[in-house]
């Protein structure tokens, strides 16, 4: 590990190098296409060059609490300036009931409160471990496991009112049955 005190470009580059592509990817989990992802990256590794010396040695857990952070504001300010849209998407027959168990499980995802989908974003789609997690959420990782825990349990209940469509899906957001 680099001395704190040498927290200059060349750190600040391999960092860079190293954790852009996952930040860029936790963002196309969470927004609207790839623009907006690269953009939310963009908006992280400023405020960690701003904030290069409070960077902790375990890079990217901190990079994605910056992340989860933007965009909270940034879906206040969304919330705030315009009405929900529904999706409205056309696909062809042998998608449909692919995309149709997909919109189950993001319905039922989207009917959890924040913390929740967070915690099951981060542990499902970014594979952080409960110890990362734990750091991304600014808690202990028993704490962590309890969130997880309950989470899951609440998607899964969510989910039992279409059983015969969300089953195969539910798996992909980190083993939640």
């Amino acid at each position: 590990m680099r001395d704190v005190k040498d927290r200059g470009p060349d750190w600040f580059r391999g960092v860079y190098a190293e954790h852009y592509p996952d930040v860029v990817r936790y963002g196309l989990r969470r927004l609207d296409g790839m623009a907006a992802a690269e953009e939310l990256a963009q908006e992280v590794f400023l405020v960690a060059w701003r904030r290069r010396w409070e960077v902790p040695a375990r890079t990217l857990p901190w990079l994605y609490a910056v992340a989860r952070r933007l965009l909270a504001n940034h879906w206040r300010a969304k919330r705030a300036a315009a009405p929900a849209v529904e999706l409205t998407e056309a696909v062809g027959p042998d998608r449909q009931d692919g995309i149709v168990r997909l919109i189950d499980v993001r319905t039922a995802l989207g009917r959890l409160s924040d913390d929740d989908q967070e915690i099951l974003r981060l542990v499902g789609w970014e594979q952080l471990s409960l110890s990362e997690t734990a750091l991304v959420l600014g808690c202990g990782p028993a704490a962590a496991k309890v969130r997880l825990h309950r989470a899951r349990r609440r998607l899964a209940e969510l989910l039992r009112d279409r059983p015969e469509q969300t089953t195969s899906v539910s798996g992909q957001l980190g083993g939640v049955r």
